[in-house]
């Protein structure tokens, strides 16, 4: 049976892969995000490369009224959704709590924990109506262990877990799963996004060290949501080989 996956910030980077990795695995997708002329194109593509059915959406998940009004508008023209991607975050900035811009901090929490709940609330009930479904929330080691100057974007991937688990309680007694997939230093452009476009020092995370890939988090999104009816994976952690936590990173 064909499933139809909806995946947020699909515009770019993990999002992005994660679209191609459910289309090439034969199922139609939903993607998500604020940037028209990427999504457009990336329907496009999919569409030619695998035959199958994209659907697109337009919007800030920290709009409250957008995801609402988005939502509905997508359980209407795809009829259900089985799996859900909750990818759409970001960090911005790196500096100690006392110093940090309280716009930047503010900003993470509504994209990477309100955007998160906004969109699953829209989205769950249709699930527990119909008895099926899988929640897969992008984390990160961030929620696992606090580093330097992003405290405030470990907490908000704390919570990403948090959320996970407490949404898979509420759910016990209905044939859905819940996930939290929280990935080590993966090579996007994740840190461009940080440094609020500073493409040198974006760079100088990657130094030295054999990053993960988009693919990679791919993949493993894939594998989670292949798993029989039986078996659900709470949590998946991924690094890279040469990195012990966080921001334990040993480079060449």
């Amino acid at each position: 049976m064909t499933r139809t996956c909806m995946i947020t910030g699909a515009s770019s980077g993990i999002g992005k892969a994660i679209a191609y990795a459910f289309a090439k695995n034969g199922d139609n997708v939903v993607i998500t995000g604020r940037r028209k002329e990427q999504l457009e194109t990336i329907k496009k593509d999919l569409e030619i490369s695998y035959s199958i059915n994209v659907t697109l959406a337009v919007f800030d998940v920290t709009n409250v009224e957008e995801v609402i009004e988005q939502c509905q508008q997508i359980m209407k023209e795809v009829g259900q959704v089985d799996v859900l991607v909750n990818n759409a975050g970001l960090a911005l900035g790196l500096d100690k709590f006392q110093e940090y811009d309280l716009a930047d901090m503010l900003t993470m929490i509504d994209t990477n924990v309100r955007g998160l709940l906004t969109v699953t609330r829209q989205i769950l009930p249709q699930m527990v109506e119909n008895n099926n479904g899988h929640i897969i929330n992008i984390g990160s080691t961030a929620g696992i262990y606090a580093y330097a100057g992003a405290a405030v974007y470990a907490a908000t991937k704390s919570a990403v877990k948090v959320l996970s688990d407490g949404i898979r309680i509420d759910t016990i007694d209905k044939n859905i799963k819940v996930t939290t997939l929280q990935p080590g230093i993966v090579e996007t452009d994740f840190s461009q996004v940080r440094f609020h476009g500073d493409k040198e020092r974006a760079a100088t995370v990657y130094q030295g060290i054999d990053a993960l890939q988009a693919e990679d988090i791919a993949n493993c999104t894939i594998f989670i949501a292949n798993q029989p009816a039986h078996v659900q994976i709470s949590d998946m952690t991924i690094m890279a080989t040469k990195q012990a936590t966080g921001f334990t990173i040993h480079r060449e």
